[in-house]
């Protein structure tokens, strides 16, 4: 493998999945659907330009670990808590139903029972990366639907863990379920173990290790921080506890949401997580043989249909069952209405025991790759057709409304301390945004709203409520002020923007961003005129001078003219 090869792969990967993409996102389809099709042109099975699947299933590897560690930090373990109720029973019955269906469909065309069971296991688990970018899209991943379709994703990944250790004991040439329970009780002390380290970390160790890289004031230590954690513990539970990566980093994540550096380790370390996201769905579409569909057609409708019909419909019955409305238990059916990741391991796994053969392998592969394509539109039919649930309201072209009596406030040097300040007294809501900890500390102990993350980074911002809130005042200097007003202001377009900078010639970019600019040098000027124009006046309380105000627009104006 040559250092060529892999930059190729990356660029050709993502080249063509941002064309397709595009292209999907035009046609109104979701740009998962491009992403596919760009897995397929840039395969083995194609013409053309073949990329090297085993570097771009590197890639993708990193991008799932981002992508649920980055899910996790927003989560809260006591959410997860909530749900285990249905997560757990939930995954049991729908597993174990859509499993019989298809072993059943397949056995009604000619085939054994044992390959379909086991192609059966394989479609019962639903891909964790699609689900979390569709139920995104749709602005349900963090909302009830959200908890508990990710929690039985968790119960789901478990699930494959045990079949991927059972497998080689029933089937095969080696097969021997003589150590059945030792092997099931082996798993059951490590998952428990990896659980305890992760508890014991996210308590102790990674709160102390973040504060003192925190203290650093350095930026890239404190990414670096965070991407050894994420992939540490991502790497860690595979290697020493035999649990998949993507279970690994989400635990990673929820471990660090618990710490006051959840913020900043979401908008710091995580930006380029999409990029190596989508080289998922590329790597996933590089598998995929367009003749393999026709030459199975049978094969290939009967797993679909399944995947599409019989586990949303099996999740739906139990999630309705245990309590939940309608409106949920429809979508949270319709955001299981695909397979991933897991299926393609257990499925390569029974293929090497030559539990299923090469039509079926090729079917699991074709299904899985319609089941994606599909699901975005499935979830947002569901969604569409349900009103939404009533714990969240279905995502719109709706702005949130706006709150004038809401403030954003970046930085709380002696500025920002004294703006807030005066802000409080007017009945003002303040969120402060600051890079010092210990500030961030002192505000929260007071009751005040603060955020510890660094403002350039993105999400931030969201993160502070900038969608909903009146203003926004940037009472330190930013290196990429203009570009973080721009921003702001797509986020929030009635958003009114205050900015500080030292120089004249600095504010010129500053209010073409969209800000009120507040220069030192002119106001320090006309503060000096202002004090010398009052000594010399009678008046014991001299209105603002016109000619100063006029003054004060003459020098912003001439440096905005260059």
């Amino acid at each position: 493998m040559t250092e060529l090869n892999v930059l190729m792969t990356f660029t050709g990967g993502l080249a063509a999945a941002l064309v397709l993409g595009f292209v999907a996102k035009r046609l109104r389809l979701s740009p998962i659907v491009g992403y596919l099709i760009a897995g397929v042109a840039v395969g083995p099975f194609t013409p053309g330009y073949v990329a090297d699947h085993h570097v771009a299933e590197q890639f993708a590897e990193i991008g799932v670990i981002l992508l649920l560690f980055g899910i996790g930090l927003r989560f809260h373990l006591q959410e997860l808590l909530a749900v285990w109720r249905i997560a757990l029973p939930g995954a049991l019955f729908q597993s174990a139903i859509s499993t019989m269906a298809l072993a059943v469909l397949l056995r009604l065309v000619g085939y054994d029972w044992q390959s379909g069971i086991v192609l059966g296991i394989a479609i019962s688990v639903a891909s964790t990366v699609v689900m979390a970018l569709v139920l995104a899209e749709r602005r349900d991943l963090h909302a009830p639907i959200g908890h508990i379709a990710i929690g039985w994703t968790v119960v789901e990944d478990l699930l494959t863990v045990t079949a991927l250790l059972l497998l080689p004991m029933f089937v095969g040439e080696g097969a021997n379920s003589s150590g059945v329970g030792a092997a099931l009780g082996e798993a059951a002390l490590k998952i428990g173990a990896l659980v305890a380290l992760v508890v014991v970390l996210g308590k102790w160790v990674i709160p102390w290790s973040l504060e003192h890289i925190a203290a650093a004031r350095s930026r890239e230590l404190f990414t670096l921080s965070v991407l050894v954690i994420a992939l540490g513990i991502a790497v860690g539970a595979a290697k020493l506890f035999g649990v998949s990566m993507a279970l690994g980093a989400f635990l990673a994540g929820l471990a660090v949401g618990r710490s006051e550096f959840a913020a900043r380790a979401a908008n710091d370390a995580l930006p380029m997580k999409d990029a190596f996201a989508v080289l998922f769905f590329v790597s996933v579409g590089m598998l995929c043989d367009p003749r393999s569909l026709v030459g199975s057609p049978l094969l290939v409708a009967l797993v679909l249909l399944v995947v599409v019909v019989g586990k949303p419909l099996a999740a739906m019955a139990v999630v309705r069952v245990l309590g939940k409305p309608l409106p949920t238990a429809v979508a949270v059916g319709a955001a299981l209405s695909q397979v991933g990741e897991f299926s393609f391991i257990l499925g390569a796994t029974a293929k090497g025991l030559g539990v299923i053969d090469e039509s079926s392998w090729n079917a699991l592969i074709g299904a899985s790759i319609l089941s994606i394509a599909l699901n975005p539109t499935i979830y947002r039919l569901a969604r569409r057709l349900t009103g939404g649930a009533p714990a969240l309201a279905p995502a719109t072209g709706e702005r949130p409304p706006v709150d004038p009596r809401r403030c954003v406030l970046v930085g709380h040097g002696p500025v920002g301390s004294t703006v807030r300040r005066i802000l409080a007294e007017h009945d003002t809501e303040v969120t402060v945004v600051e890079l010092n900890l210990d500030t961030v500390r002192s505000l929260r102990a007071q009751g005040q709203r603060a955020l510890y993350g660094d403002v350039l980074r993105p999400g931030t911002l969201e993160e502070a409520g900038i969608a909903t809130a009146g203003s926004l005042i940037l009472s330190v200097e930013l290196e990429d002020a203009a570009e973080l007003i721009r921003q702001a202001r797509i986020a929030n377009p009635s958003l009114k923007v205050l900015a500080r900078c030292a120089h004249l010639r600095e504010a010129t970019a500053l209010h073409e961003a969209g800000a009120t600019v507040i220069a030192g040098e002119a106001e320090v000027a006309i503060a000096l005129a202002e004090v010398l124009r009052t000594d010399k006046s009678d008046d014991a309380n001299p209105s603002r001078d016109p000619r100063l105000e006029a003054t004060r627009r003459r020098l912003y104006q001439a440096q905005a003219s260059g």
